[in-house]
C-alpha cells in the first residue's frame, strides 16, 4: 500500500485568480494534494475584501484551476476550525502577512499548526504591473456608482449589523476605508461611512441649521467618493421641500450615495440632541410619508434606501407615537427606520426595536448611540439593530487634538513641544494611494 498523499491547504479571499495566486498553488503542489478555503462572504467584509462575485462563481474559478485537488468554504477568518478538522501537513501562503493586521491570521496559523506538527511554508509574495492593474480594477469597479450605491444593501443583508463611522472629508474617507484592527479573534472594520450635516457644517465653521446647501454637500461627497469604495450614507437633514427633496434623491442616487436618512421636522433645522431645550417642529404623519412616497416615486433602481428618522423619543412625545410613525413611514416605502434618543440609557431605544422589529423583521433598524454610547453593537444585534452610526467621533477628536497643538506652539512659541504627540507627515502620506 502505497504512502499517503501530503494534504497542503491555503486560502483565497479573492475576487481574481492572478499571477501570484498561481505562483502559490505551484509551489504547493509540490508538497501534496492542494485543498483551497474560499472565504466566505461575511469573511470576506470582515477582512475589508468586498466581494465583487458570487461565493458561488469564486468556488467556481478556483475548481478550474488544474493544481488544485479540492475546494471547501472556509467560514472563518481564522483557521482554529478548518485546521482541526482537515489537519493538513503543510498550510501554503505568500509572505505579505508577516506584519500589519494580517499578522494576527499567522500567528493563529503557527500555533493551529503546532498542535499537531503541521508545517507553515511561505512564498515570496508576488507583485507586479500585471498584479496591480487587476488590484487596481477591482477597486475601481467598488468605487464605480453602480456598484457602491447597491452595497449597503448587500451588508445588511450579508452581515449581523453594519458599522459606520461619520467622514466629512478625503483623508477621514481614507481613514474609514483603510482602518483595520486585530480583535477578539479576527480583524475588523468600519462597513459605511456617514456624512453628517452636523459635521460638514462644522467643518465649515458653519451653525447646523441647514445653512450648507446640498450643492456645497455634494462636494464633500465628491471628495470622499474619490478617494474610497465603501458605501455612503448621507444626512439629508429634513429634505427640505417635497419639490427639492425628489431632485435631491435623483441627484444621490445618481451619483452612487447608497443611502439617505431624512428626519420628520420642519421648520428651521436644530441639533436633536437639544431635544426640548430648543423649539422644534415635528411633522405631520401625512406630510412626511408623502415626502418618503415622493422620493421612492422618482427613484431609477432598487438600490438607494431612503430612511425615515423617527423624532419623537428625541422630543419626548412617546413610544406610541414612534412606533405609529414607523408603521406609517415603512407604508409609505421608507426602506429603514432611524430611531434616535438623547437619553443615557438605551432602555427605550431597546424597547422601540424590540417591539417594531417583531412586527417588521425585514426593515432595517438604525441607530446613533451617541449618547447612549456604553451599548455594545452585540447587544443592538440582539434588538434587531442592522446599521449603527459612529456620528461624530472623528470630528470630536480631531478638534482637542488641533487646539492642543496650537497652543503647545503659543506657549513655547515653537513646535518641538507638540511634536511628539503628532504623527510623522511621512505616516499620514502612505494612506494616500498614488495612481
Amino acid at each position: 500500500m502505497g504512502e499517503r498523499r501530503k494534504i497542503v491547504y491555503t486560502c483565497f479571499c479573492t475576487d481574481i485568480i492572478h499571477e501570484g495566486h498561481r505562483n502559490v498553488l505551484r509551489e504547493a503542489q509540490k508538497y501534496g494534494d492542494v485543498t483551497v478555503g474560499v472565504l466566505c462572504d461575511a469573511e470576506m467584509v470582515r477582512y475589508n475584501r468586498f466581494p465583487t462575485r458570487t461565493l458561488e462563481e469564486r468556488v467556481a474559478q478556483v475548481k478550474a484551476l488544474p493544481e488544485v485537488a479540492h475546494v471547501i468554504v472556509q467560514k472563518e477568518i481564522m483557521y482554529d476550525h478548518v485546521l482541526a478538522e482537515l489537519q493538513p501537513d503543510y498550510v501554503i501562503h505568500g509572505d505579505n502577512w508577516k506584519s500589519g493586521p494580517d499578522s494576527a491570521i499567522r500567528r493563529n496559523v503557527i500555533e493551529n499548526l503546532a498542535h499537531y506538527g503541521g508545517r507553515l511554508i511561505e512564498v515570496p509574495y508576488t507583485y507586479n504591473e500585471a498584479v496591480k492593474k487587476i488590484d487596481d480594477r477591482v477597486r475601481e469597479q467598488l468605487a464605480m456608482p453602480e456598484l457602491r450605491r447597491g452595497r449597503l444593501r448587500r451588508l445588511i443583508n450579508m452581515i449581523p449589523i453594519v458599522k459606520s463611522i461619520e467622514v466629512h472629508s478625503g483623508l477621514t474617507g481614507l481613514i474609514a476605508e483603510k482602518t483595520v484592527v486585530e480583535h477578539d479573534g479576527g480583524l475588523d472594520q468600519f462597513d459605511a461611512m456617514w456624512i453628517s450635516s452636523l459635521c460638514d457644517s462644522t467643518d465649515r465653521g458653519k451653525p447646523d441649521i441647514e445653512l450648507v446647501d446640498m450643492t456645497s454637500r455634494i462636494r464633500t461627497i465628491d471628495d470622499v467618493m474619490d478617494v474610497t469604495t465603501k458605501p455612503i450614507i448621507l444626512d439629508a437633514d429634513t429634505g427640505g421641500l417635497i419639490e427639492h427633496f425628489v431632485y435631491n434623491v435623483r441627484t444621490l442616487e445618481r451619483m452612487g450615495v447608497s443611502a439617505i436618512i431624512v428626519e420628520d421636522k420642519t421648520g428651521l433645522k436644530k441639533n436633536s440632541l437639544f431635544g426640548t431645550e430648543v423649539t422644534q417642529t415635528q411633522d405631520t404623519i401625512e406630510h412626511f410619508a408623502a415626502k418618503i412616497a415622493a422620493g421612492k416615486n422618482v427613484q431609477r433602481t432598487d438600490d438607494f434606501m431612503i430612511i425615515a428618522r423617527i423624532e419623537s423619543l428625541i422630543l419626548e412625545k412617546g413610544m406610541d407615537d414612534a412606533l405609529a410613525r414607523a408603521r406609517a413611514y415603512t407604508t409609505a416605502g421608507a426602506d429603514g427606520i432611524m430611531i434616535h434618543s438623547r437619553k443615557k440609557d438605551p432602555a427605550e431605544i431597546f424597547e422601540f426595536c424590540d417591539t417594531f422589529h417583531a412586527e417588521q423583521p425585514d426593515i432595517p433598524i438604525v441607530v446613533v448611540p451617541t449618547s447612549y454610547n456604553q451599548v455594545t453593537e452585540q447587544e443592538l444585534t440582539a434588538h434587531g439593530v442592522k446599521v449603527v452610526i459612529y456620528a461624530n467621533q472623528l470630528m470630536r477628536s480631531a478638534f482637542p487634538a488641533m487646539e492642543t497643538a496650537a497652543k503647545s506652539i503659543l506657549v513655547h512659541h515653537r513646535a518641538k513641544e507638540i511634536d511628539e504627540q503628532l504623527m510623522p507627515i511621512k505616516q499620514i502620506i502612505t494612506l494616500i494611494d498614488e495612481l
